[in-house]
């Protein structure tokens, strides 16, 4: 009970600090290039990786051994496309931090859906009725106020499917490669890969923004290493729901210090997502559970 206590505080501090993440990479995504402030977050976040990989048993020749060496460069660039996409600073510039957060809700919902064709799993009607419920919420979150459809918004829309594809490749990798493992490629691959191109955008940096930088650094550090440890207490389902609260962060920090405004449409539309979503990833903990106890008892059987 005590550690299932301390692995809902980390997922709690994680949540909080990515949203404190986001909030500070608003201001600098609106001043400098998304992908100069991403390269710098990715430089913290990989040595941070290396570093926690070189004390785990057998250092860091043990954790980078994988079997699935194309599969796991291929998370890592994903991710840190998304990160430059969307989710760090250009979505977060361009359409607000609260109504990018509403879209990227939906995640979840499109994992489920993605995971039907690449994953072989099978979905049955209470989850395809929560599909179908979030794909509704989402259509209201992105109906036009105006009458006039922003296209800012696929921003977040392919965010969404980026890092869906990411999740997916994850769950893959997962069947022979540790967590550790992954995790140690998904900062690696991203600090190199922005590394290759984040030069060609450097950008000379206000004295004062370089303290935001590292606070960012800071942030991305210490939100992973909790939710590692959260992921090290609790089921994946237990903490997704906890994820939501970011949601409500993005809304807090959007509406009170950047002045953005929400529409019932984008209130009423998250509320949906977010039942739908949260539904769906208990419907999956469920069948899971389910065909696991199956194993065992034809294990036990033969």
């Amino acid at each position: 009970m005590k550690s299932k206590t301390h692995g809902y505080i980390f997922a709690l501090l994680a949540i909080t600090i990515f949203s404190i993440q986001d909030g500070i990479s608003k201001h600098l995504g609106s001043a400098y290039p998304p992908v100069f402030v991403t390269m710098v977050r990715y430089w913290a976040f990989a040595l941070f990786t290396i570093v926690l990989a070189s004390k785990m048993r057998g250092g860091l020749r043990a954790t980078a051994r994988t079997k699935r060496p194309f599969l796991q460069v291929t998370r890592g660039v994903l991710l840190a496309a998304q990160v430059v996409v969307v989710v760090v600073v250009s979505c977060f510039a361009l359409i607000g931090l609260a109504h990018s957060q509403a879209i990227f809700s939906a995640t979840p919902i499109l994992i489920a859906l993605l995971s039907m064709p690449i994953l072989g799993e099978r979905v049955g009607w209470r989850r395809w009725t929560a599909i179908a419920a979030g794909l509704i919420g989402v259509l209201l979150i992105l109906k036009p106020d105006g009458g006039i459809f922003d296209t800012k918004l696929l921003l977040a829309i392919f965010s969404c499917f980026l890092f869906a594809f990411y999740v997916i490749a994850t769950r893959l990798v997962s069947r022979e490669d540790s967590a550790m493992t992954s995790f140690f490629y998904t900062g690696v691959v991203g600090g190199i890969a922005m590394t290759l191109i984040g030069p060609f955008y450097w950008t000379w940096m206000l004295q004062s923004d370089w303290i935001w930088m590292l606070l960012v650094c800071m942030t991305s550090i210490s939100s992973h290493y909790f939710l590692i440890r959260a992921y090290d207490m609790l089921d994946a389902a237990a903490i997704q729901p906890i994820t939501y609260l970011q949601l409500v962060y993005a809304s807090v920090i959007g509406v009170t210090i950047y002045g953005e405004s929400l529409s019932l449409n984008t209130i009423v539309g998250s509320l949906i997502v977010v039942a739908s979503s949260i539904f769906t990833i208990w419907r999956e903990h469920v069948v899971a559970r389910r065909q696991a106890i199956a194993r065992q008892q034809r294990s036990v059987q033969f």
